[in-house]
C-alpha cells in the first residue's frame, strides 16, 4: 500500500495501482479520472475491448463471477485498491481478499456483497435500518411468485431479479395474465441466475431521484458525508433514459432524502460515491436502491458539477478532498445503438454538437444492440427544462449506421 495522500508514478515500482472490476462507460470515466491523478489503472471486464480497456494501462478479460479467476488476477496484478463497478462479481472472494489484506475493496467488500443482491440491500434498508420502502416479497418459483402477488403485494407490482443491473429483467404486473411473462423476463435478465425474484408494490410517486452521496475524508482526516444536488431522471422498464440536475424538491423532502442516504451509506461504510435512488411524493421519501459506485443517471454531472461523479469517486477512494458544488443546470439523454451489429459507426455527430451548450460522449462499445447505451448527449441551459430539451435534441441527431 502507498502512504495516504502519496501517489506514485504509473508503470514504476512506486505506482499506486487501482483495478476496476467492470470497465463499461462508467468504469472508463473513473479510469480517466484516476489517470489524471497519476494512478496506474487496470481494467477488467467479461468481454474484450470494453470502453475502459481502451484507456487503461492494463486490460484483462475474465469471468469476474469466477472466484478463482478473480483471485488469480488480483494476486498477479497486486493492486492497492479494487473498485467493483458492476454486480456480477464473486463478492465472497472480495471479502476474503479484503480480510487477508491483499487489497482495499471500495467502498468495502461487505457493501459490494450486499448491494449485488437486492434481497440483501432491501432487508438491510427495511428491516435493519427501518427506512421507508415499498412493500416487498421474494419468490423462488413461478408458483411462489403467483402466491406473493395474490396474497401479499397485490396489483400493480414490479418484479425484478434479485441480481441484475440497469433495469435488466424488470417488468410490471398489472393483472394475473402478466405473472408468467414477468417470471420469464426476470430469469432472462438476471446477472447471476439465482432463480429468485423480488416483488415490489408500486409507489405512486411524483418523481424519482438519484442522490449522489460521497464518503470522503475531511481536513481532520475524518470520514464525512457530502451530497450532490439531487438528480431527476426518467426510466423505462427500469433503464435510465434521461437525467437532469438539479431536481427541484421541497426543503423537507431533500432533508429526508439526505437522512435516508446517510443512514444506508454509513452502514455500508468505506470511501467513495454511492448512487442512492429514492421515490418522492410531496414531502414523503422512500428508499429504492443503492449502488456503491458512480450511477448511470449521474453522467449528467459531467456538464453540471465542478467535480463530476467520476472525479469525486477517484478523489474519495484516494483520500483526497472533494467538492460537490453544482456549477450550472444540465441534462443528459441516452444515445441508443438502434442496430444489432459489431463495430458500428455514428453519423451526424456534427449536427448534435451544433445544439447550443451541448456535447456528446460516445462510449466505444465494440458491439451494439438496439437498446444498448452507446453514448450520451449532455447539455446545459438556463434551467433544467431548457437543458433537457437540448440534450434530447442532441441525442436524436446522432444516427448509428453500419460501418462501411
Amino acid at each position: 500500500m502507498t502512504k495516504p495522500h502519496t501517489i506514485g508514478t504509473p508503470l514504476s515500482p512506486s505506482a499506486t495501482k487501482v483495478m476496476l472490476l467492470g470497465s463499461g462507460e462508467l468504469g472508463k470515466e473513473v479510469i480517466i479520472a484516476l489517470q489524471r491523478l497519476g494512478v496506474e489503472t487496470i481494467a477488467v471486464d467479461r468481454y474484450p475491448n470494453a470502453p475502459g480497456h481502451q484507456v487503461a494501462h492494463h486490460a484483462h478479460v475474465i469471468n469476474m463471477a469466477d472466484g478463482a479467476a478473480l483471485r488469480e488476477l488480483i494476486e498477479q496484478e497486486q493492486p492497492d485498491i479494487v473498485v467493483p463497478e458492476i454486480e456480477a462479481i464473486a463478492t465472497d472472494q472480495l471479502v476474503a481478499i479484503e480480510n487477508e489484506g491483499l487489497a482495499q475493496v471500495i467502498p468495502t467488500a461487505r457493501a459490494a456483497q450486499l448491494t449485488m443482491n437486492r434481497q440483501g440491500i432491501r432487508c438491510l434498508a427495511a428491516e435493519t435500518l427501518a427506512l421507508p420502502t415499498s412493500s416487498y416479497a421474494f419468490a423462488d418459483s413461478l408458483e411462489e411468485l403467483r402466491a406473493a402477488v395474490k396474497n401479499t403485494i397485490g396489483y400493480p407490482c414490479i418484479v425484478k431479479p434479485v441480481m441484475s443491473s440497469s433495469g435488466k429483467g424488470q417488468s410490471r404486473i398489472n393483472q394475473i395474465d402478466d405473472i408468467e411473462s414477468a417470471w420469464n423476463i426476470a430469469a432472462s435478465g438476471s446477472r447471476v441466475d439465482q432463480g429468485r425474484v423480488i416483488v415490489e408494490g408500486v409507489i405512486e410517486f411524483d418523481y424519482e431521484i438519484t442522490l449522489l452521496t460521497v464518503r470522503a475524508l475531511n481536513e481532520q482526516e475524518e470520514i464525512t458525508t457530502y451530497f450532490c444536488e439531487p438528480i431527476g431522471h426518467v426510466q423505462v422498464n427500469g433503464d435510465y433514459v434521461e437525467s437532469w440536475q438539479p431536481q427541484q424538491m421541497s426543503t423537507l423532502a431533500q432533508q429526508r432524502a439526505r437522512d435516508i442516504a446517510k443512514k444506508i451509506t454509513d452502514n455500508l461504510g468505506g470511501l467513495g460515491i454511492f448512487g442512492v435512488e429514492l421515490f418522492i411524493k410531496d414531502d414523503q421519501v422512500w428508499f429504492s436502491e443503492v449502488s456503491p459506485r458512480p450511477h448511470d443517471t449521474g453522467m449528467v454531472t459531467m456538464c453540471t458539477q465542478k467535480q463530476n461523479e467520476f472525479e469525486l469517486h477517484a478523489r474519495a477512494i484516494l483520500g483526497l478532498p472533494v467538492d460537490t458544488t453544482l456549477h450550472t443546470p444540465g441534462a443528459s439523454a441516452v444515445i441508443y445503438g438502434q442496430l444489432a451489429a459489431t463495430g458500428i459507426a455514428f453519423s451526424d455527430v456534427n449536427k448534435a454538437l451544433r445544439v447550443p451548450q451541448s456535447t456528446v460522449r460516445l462510449f466505444g462499445k465494440p458491439e451494439s444492440f438496439k437498446r444498448r447505451r452507446m453514448g450520451v448527449a449532455l447539455a446545459n441551459g438556463q434551467d433544467t427544462l431548457q437543458a433537457r430539451k437540448r440534450a434530447k435534441t442532441a441525442a436524436s441527431c446522432v444516427i448509428p449506421i453500419l460501418s462501411m
